[in-house]
């Protein structure tokens, strides 16, 4: 038995990329932006240890984050990330989301969001 699996057409290699590096711009943005929340959090408005132990959660999460980045510019080919990989992000972002909610309820003045950092550039002769 013969069977043939069809190649991705250009378009929807491009699309996934797009929708990859958006989702991936997403994720860089609110965890950039969790950490200045962090840094305007005043003492005792979260429980000890929680400021520390969600920066250190929102900085291992860029790790992974330019790790994924890395590999998606480095693949020849289209490549999704795995909902179950993806979804502690999701979490995260959501905790990140709450902390402002959180700081706003307070009063606390909250700076503009940084400008996220510029995506990398696809690696040349990569072009999936």
């Amino acid at each position: 038995m013969d069977v043939t699996v069809p190649s991705p057409s250009p378009d929807s290699v491009e699309l996934l990329d797009q929708l990859l590096q958006s989702l991936f711009g997403d994720f860089d943005h609110w965890f950039h932006r969790g950490l200045v929340l962090l840094d305007c959090t005043p003492e005792g408005l979260l429980p000890p240890g929680e400021p520390e132990a969600l920066r250190r959660e929102i900085e291992a999460a860029l790790a992974e984050l330019a790790a994924a980045r890395a590999l998606r510019s480095a693949a020849p080919t289209a490549m999704a990330v795995d909902m179950d990989a993806m979804a502690p992000w999701h979490r995260l972002m959501m905790r990140i989301w709450s902390l402002s909610a959180l700081l706003r309820r307070a009063g606390i003045a909250l700076p503009q969001a940084p400008e996220p950092p510029a995506m990398p550039p696809r690696l040349s002769g990569f072009d999936g």
